[in-house]
C-alpha cells in the first residue's frame, strides 16, 4: 500500500487542524487494519481468494477514506474478483495506484446489453503471489443454448486463468441479473443455470479431467454476485445441480454477504471438487465494524439530506467481502513423485518399470552333427 498521500503538508505543525479529512482517513485505516488482522496472514504456500461487488465502482464520487479503505481491504488478499466496475475507471485506477507496483488487473469492456447496466467485471491480483496464465475471455451462450427468457447473459461472464503456488485456477466471475428483488426470479434462475451448464460442458477446455497431475492441479471456479437469497432457493440449486460445489468451510458460514448478512448473494463454487488443494479457512469480512460506522465523522462529507447508512454503501459497498484460504504448496507431493521415478516405481506407486527388468539370455542352439553323406 502506498500511504505517502496521507503525509501532512510541509510545514504543518498540527495535523488535525491543517487537514482534518486526511487525519480522518489515517484513523480509519488504523481501525480497518486492526480488523483485517482477523484474516489469515499471507504466507508461503497459502492462497487467499476473494469476491467483492463494489457498488457502482467508478467515477469520482468516493471520498479518499473510501478509496484507501477499499485498497486496504483488497491488499489483504492475493486475488479479488470485482463486480460492478463502471465505464469510468477513475476509482479503479486510483485504487490500483494505492495498491502499488506488485498489483495488476484485467477487466472486460462494459456491457451494453439490456440489463448489463454499463458494467465491467475485473480481477485484481498480486503479481508477487499470483501468475496470470494468459487465458482471458468472455463466455457467450451458443444460439442452441439460448432460451425465450435469456438469449444471452446480460453481464457476460468473464473467465481468466491464474496460478498460485502449485495450483492452477480458471476463474469465471459473474454478476447475475437481480430483477425486482423476488427470491426466485425466473430470469435469475435461468442465467445461473445457463452459465453453470455452459461452464460444465466446456470444463475439458479449462481443466484436465482425465489425467491431471496431483502436484499441479487445475481448478475451475465460478464466483461472484449470483443474487442468491438463500441456500434453499431455486437459484442456489441452479448452481449446484450443474456440478458446482461450495467449499465446506464456506457452507458452514451462517451469515450472508449483504450488509445485513441475511442474504447469500455472493458465492465461490468449484466444478465437482477442489482439486489437489486444501481449504484452510473461509468467511465474510464485515468492514463496517471498523470504518464508516459513525455518521458524525462524515457529516461534512455527505450530500445534504443523504441518509448515512445508504450513503456509505456508495462509498464502500452494499456487499461485504467473501473470501477463502487454500493450501497450494505441493512441493512434497512433487518431490515424492520424482523419488518414485528415480527408484523405478510407476506413478501408480507399485511395481518396478519394465526398463529396470533384465531380460534373460536365450540358450545357444547346439550345432547339428554332420552325417558321412554330408
Amino acid at each position: 500500500m502506498d500511504y505517502t498521500g496521507l503525509r501532512p503538508r510541509s510545514g504543518a505543525t498540527e495535523r488535525r487542524q491543517t487537514n482534518p479529512d486526511r487525519a480522518r482517513t489515517v484513523d480509519a485505516l488504523i481501525a480497518l487494519r486492526a480488523g483485517l488482522k482477523q484474516l489469515p496472514p499471507k504466507g508461503p504456500g497459502n492462497f487467499l481468494l476473494a469476491t467483492w461487488n463494489i457498488r457502482q465502482f467508478g467515477g469520482s464520487g468516493r471520498t479518499d477514506d473510501a478509496l484507501y479503505c477499499i485498497a486496504e481491504c483488497i491488499s489483504r488478499f492475493d486475488l479479488v474478483a470485482v463486480q460492478e466496475v463502471r465505464q469510468d475507471l477513475v476509482a479503479l485506477k486510483r485504487v490500483m495506484r494505492l495498491l502499488g507496483r506488485d498489483w495488476d488487473y484485467i477487466y472486460t469492456d462494459v456491457s451494453f446489453a439490456d440489463g448489463g447496466n454499463g458494467e465491467r467485471l475485473a480481477f485484481l491480483f498480486n503479481r508477487s503471489r499470483v501468475h496470470f496464465s494468459g487465458l482471458a475471455g468472455e463466455l457467450v451462450l451458443p444460439s442452441k443454448a439460448a432460451t425465450e427468457m435469456v438469449a444471452q447473459i446480460a453481464r457476460t461472464p468473464f473467465i481468466c486463468g491464474f496460478q498460485s503456488g502449485w495450483a492452477k485456477f480458471n476463474l469465471c466471475t459473474v454478476h447475475i441479473y437481480y430483477g425486482k428483488g423476488k427470491k426466485d426470479d425466473p430470469k435469475r434462475i435461468e442465467e445461473i443455470d445457463l452459465t453453470a451448464k455452459l461452464l460444465a460442458a466446456k470444463a475439458k477446455s479449462y481443466i484436465n479431467l482425465d489425467s491431471a497431475a496431483d502436484y499441479s492441479p487445475e481448478n475451475l471456479v465460478l464466483l461472484g454476485d449470483f443474487n442468491i437469497f438463500g441456500r434453499e432457493d431455486a437459484t442456489f440449486q441452479a448452481l449446484t445441480r450443474n456440478k458446482f460445489m461450495i467449499p465446506e468451510q464456506l457452507l458452514r458460514q451462517t451469515k450472508g454477504s449483504n450488509v445485513a448478512q441475511d442474504k447469500f448473494y455472493d458465492q465461490i463454487a468449484f466444478f465437482k471438487e477442489t482439486r489437489g488443494i486444501k481449504e484452510m479457512s473461509a468467511g465474510v469480512f464485515d468492514f463496517y465494524k471498523y470504518v464508516f460506522n459513525d455518521p458524525e465523522l462524515y457529516k461534512d462529507a455527505m450530500p445534504a439530506k443523504a441518509k448515512f447508512k445508504d450513503w456509505r454503501t456508495y462509498q464502500m459497498s452494499d456487499h461485504l467481502i467473501m473470501w477463502t484460504e487454500f493450501d497450494v504448496d505441493k512441493a512434497d507431493v512433487y518431490l515424492k513423485s520424482l523419488a518414485r521415478e528415480h527408484s523405478g516405481e510407476s506413478d501408480a506407486g507399485g511395481a518396478k518399470t519394465t526398463a529396470t527388468k533384465k531380460t534373460a539370455k536365450k540358450p545357444a542352439k547346439k550345432a547339428k552333427k554332420k552325417t558321412p553323406a554330408e
